[in-house]
């Protein structure tokens, strides 16, 4: 265990380190973006999403520091930038990559948003010191005006299939060369990389290096708006994020209930199980019977008789069915003494 003395020795050491220097702070974003991407391990889990918060913190503060030493300057060209200093120039686009691998569908808008706007900025700069030739997206709050224009503008049919079939076909168009020249521009970095990391290259080389990778983030910065442009429409359709959450009212829990033999032994007792025995389903038929309380009660005789009737001629279509011996004898009797005997015989009442 480290002694009061060397722990107060490591504290004033690291009040005294010196603040880490901007080529650090951008070579350790940029090499942990990099792990990421060839990482197999799921982007939601916890140390993914430290190591993302901790490369973000980093390209930020790398950003706050460019901003204040003024390294890029709308005025000056290309030829004016120094070799050390073109790879600043893919801060915005790292942070933005950062800030698009983040999770939590609640700030979800939120951070494409911030990305979006990080991207457009590289891409801006990169405009501006004519790095490659491109069209720059919109602005996000032109793109809902239009948006909104759009919808509320009713054109006829044959004014707006002809328009949309062109800009489609033009962006197809669009989309397949920077396909092309992103596969040669990875072939090519390939390339330099390996003499990069061999050491003993001259400027030249590492100024080809750098303006590639530009080339490539310009290129990847252009699909990432546009997926990001469709993927605000969907968010902004999402209930859960534009609505609180609605807590339903809890309800009170049923008090159990039993019934009991008698409203004298409940009061004494009191109702609560199982300090009581519950009574059958006889036992309470019986004495619902009793009071006259049932629902069969009170019908009138007749329909009562009529019921019996009905119920003593099924009684005996059953045992018919069933094959009850001593119904199909007297069954067979009556048959046989009905074929001897004519209707109305033995009947000598009333004749004169």
């Amino acid at each position: 265990m480290a002694s009061a003395e060397e722990r107060v020795q490591t504290a004033d050491a690291e009040a005294e380190a010196p603040p880490p220097k901007l080529s650090d702070l951008l070579d350790s974003g940029w090499k942990l973006y990099e792990e990421l991407e060839k990482s197999n391990e799921p982007t939601n889990s916890d140390s993914v999403q430290v190591k993302i918060s901790r490369g973000i913190k980093q390209l930020e503060e790398a950003t706050r520091m460019v901003s204040q030493l003024d390294l890029f300057s709308r005025n000056e060209d290309l030829e004016e930038v120094s070799t050390t200093d073109l790879k600043f120039l893919l801060l915005p686009a790292l942070l933005a990559a950062l800030v698009m691998k983040q999770v939590g569908v609640a700030q979800r808008l939120e951070r494409v948003q911030k990305a979006r706007l990080h991207f457009l900025n590289f891409l801006r700069r990169c405009k501006d010191y004519n790095i490659s030739s491109f069209h720059l997206p919109r602005e996000a709050q032109d793109t809902e005006g239009t948006s909104s224009r759009a919808e509320n503008d009713t054109p006829s049919p044959t004014h707006q299939v002809q328009p949309d079939l062109i800009t489609m076909a033009t962006q197809r168009q669009a989309k397949i060369e920077r396909y092309k020249q992103q596969k040669q521009m990875e072939q090519k970095l390939a390339e330099l990389r390996a003499l990069v990391d061999g050491g003993s290259v001259d400027e030249e080389v590492m100024r080809e290096f750098y303006l590639l990778q530009v080339r490539r983030w310009i290129t990847l910065a252009l699909e990432e708006i546009e997926s990001i442009d469709q993927e605000v429409q969907i968010l902004k359709r999402m209930p859960a994020l534009n609505q609180a959450p609605v807590q339903k009212p809890r309800r009170a829990p049923m008090k159990p209930f039993i019934l009991t033999k008698d409203a004298v032994q409940a009061r004494v007792f009191g109702a609560g199980y199982p300090s009581l025995p519950t009574m059958t389903v006889d036992d309470w038929y019986e004495q619902h019977r009793m009071r006259g309380c049932l629902p069969d009660q009170g019908i009138p005789q007749s329909t009562v008789d009529v019921d019996a009737e009905e119920r003593e001629k099924e009684e005996k279509e059953r045992k018919e069915e069933e094959d009850d011996e001593e119904a199909l004898q007297k069954a067979r009797d009556w048959d046989n003494w009905k074929d001897t005997h004519r209707r109305g015989y033995g009947n000598r009442q009333n004749m004169g």
